[in-house]
C-alpha cells in the first residue's frame, strides 16, 4: 500500500504530525510519499502533489486549505484529513487520533483491498474556446477582473438551458454541496448539508435580485459573460482562467467525484466554529 501525506505549509507541528504517522507506517510495511515540503522540513524525499493520484490514501494535515490542495493532487484517490483545529468541514480526524484513524483505513485496505470513503461532487468549469480548469471542490466564481462600483460583468446564467437571470453584478459562484459553508456562504448563499445532491447558484452584488438557487447536480449551468473586455473564472480561488469576452462557461459536475477517507466529520459541530 502506498500512502501520501501532506501537511500544511510552515506548520510544524503538521511537520511533527506527519513525522508520527510515517513512522508508524513504516511499522506497517506501507510506502509512504511526502509532498516536497514536508520532505524538506523532515529531511526526506519527497514528491509532488500533481502525482499523489499514484497513491492508495493520500493523508492531509492541516485545514480545509490543506485538504484542497491535496485533493487536487489525488483526484480519486481517497484523501482523509487531520484537522489541526480549524473549522474542518473536511477534516473529521482529530490530531490525538491521526495516528490510529491512518492504521485503521490501512488494516482495512489489507483486509478488503478499499478504502472507506464518500463520494462528494466536484464542479468542472470549461469555455467554448476549449479551455477549462480542474475541477473544484468547493466552487467555481465567474468575475470581472476588478469588483466594485463601476466595476464587474453582465452575466446571463441559465440553467439546462433556461434562463434564470440576466443581470449586471461582480460576479457570479457556482458551489458544491461542500463548498456551500466557504466563499458561497460569504457572499449570502446558503449551507448546505453534506449528501444534499445538488449545486448553489449565488450572484455576486448583483443589481437585479438574484436569489441563490439550489440546481440538481446532474444538471448544466452556463453563463454568459460579457461587458468589459476580460473575465476570470476560478476553481477554488487556485486554478485561474483569464478569458477574453464575450464567452460562454459551461459548469457541470466533473466526470469523477473527490473521495473523502474516514469517518464523516459533523457538519453541525463544525458550524459552531464559523460562530
Amino acid at each position: 500500500m502506498r500512502v501520501g501525506i501532506v501537511a500544511q505549509r510552515g506548520n510544524s507541528r503538521a511537520a511533527y504530525l506527519a513525522a508520527d504517522v510515517r513512522e508508524m507506517l513504516a511499522g506497517e510495511d506501507a510506502e509512504v510519499w511526502l509532498d516536497t515540503a514536508t520532505a524538506d522540513a523532515l529531511d526526506g524525499d519527497g514528491h509532488e502533489v500533481a502525482e499523489f493520484d499514484a497513491c492508495d490514501l493520500v493523508v492531509s494535515i492541516g485545514g480545509d486549505g490543506t485538504f484542497l490542495f491535496a485533493a487536487r493532487g489525488a483526484r480519486s484517490t481517497p484523501v482523509l484529513g487531520v484537522n489541526l483545529g480549524e473549522v474542518g468541514f473536511l477534516n473529521a480526524v482529530a490530531p490525538e487520533d491521526a495516528v490510529a484513524a491512518v492504521r485503521r483505513e490501512v488494516e482495512r485496505y489489507r483486509e478488503t483491498d478499499e478504502v472507506r470513503h464518500r463520494e462528494v461532487p466536484r464542479a468542472a468549469a470549461s469555455g467554448e474556446r476549449e479551455w477549462s480548469l480542474t475541477p473544484a471542490l468547493n466552487e467555481v466564481v465567474i468575475q470581472g477582473d476588478q469588483r466594485g462600483h463601476g466595476r464587474g460583468i453582465d452575466l446571463e446564467v441559465r440553467v439546462d438551458g433556461s434562463l434564470f437571470e440576466a443581470t449586471h453584478a461582480d460576479g457570479v459562484l457556482i458551489a458544491t454541496p461542500t463548498g456551500s459553508t466557504a466563499y458561497n456562504l460569504s457572499e449570502g448563499g446558503p449551507l448546505v448539508q453534506p449528501g444534499v445532491d445538488a449545486f448553489v447558484v449565488t450572484g455576486m452584488c448583483a443589481e437585479e435580485a438574484m436569489p441563490p438557487l439550489l440546481t440538481p447536480v446532474g444538471g448544466e449551468v452556463t453563463v454568459r459573460v460579457d461587458g468589459p473586455e476580460y473575465a476570470v473564472v476560478s476553481s477554488d480561488g487556485s486554478n485561474r482562467q483569464r478569458v477574453q469576452t464575450p464567452e460562454v462557461i459551461t459548469v457541470e459536475a466533473a466526470d469523477e467525484p473527490a473521495r473523502v477517507a474516514g469517518p464523516d466529520s459533523d457538519f453541525f459541530q463544525a458550524l459552531n466554529k464559523l460562530k
